[in-house]
């Protein structure tokens, strides 16, 4: 009866953490306009998939797909980063992901969607 309980919480925790990465939203990241930031102090980072990418193409962009991230976040300079994402949980995994891994990310931006409110806004 006990090892099913715990088993039972651990399965809860496991998926509690899964939809904290994918849906709860970054705090202290606003949303911007990528048209706007300056690419030789900040590093367009565009995580969207190579379709999407190649399709509406971001002038020195680096096209990084978040299935991609794990393997080859060494490759992105050291620099400020501003996300290029299609949707909210595209923008959530790979923050959460840069951030642990000690990026640091000026702003966002979402091709597919709006921000939660105009540019310049936390969302």
């Amino acid at each position: 009866m006990l090892i099913t309980a715990i088993i039972g919480l651990a399965i809860l925790a496991l998926i509690v953490q899964w939809l904290y990465v994918r849906y709860v939203p970054i705090k202290g990241i606003p949303c911007l306009d990528f048209h706007k930031e300056d690419s030789m102090e900040n590093v367009l980072l565009d995580i969207r998939d190579y379709q999407q990418a190649s399709n509406d193409k971001i002038h020195d962009a680096v096209v990084m797909p978040v299935p991609y991230l794990h393997r080859y976040y060494q490759e992105i300079p050291r620099r400020s980063l501003h996300i290029i994402a299609s949707d909210h949980l595209e923008k959530n995994v790979a923050i959460r992901f840069l951030k642990n891994k000690g990026f640091h990310i000026k702003g966002y931006s979402l091709t597919n969607g709006k921000c939660k409110d105009k540019f310049g806004k936390l969302a």
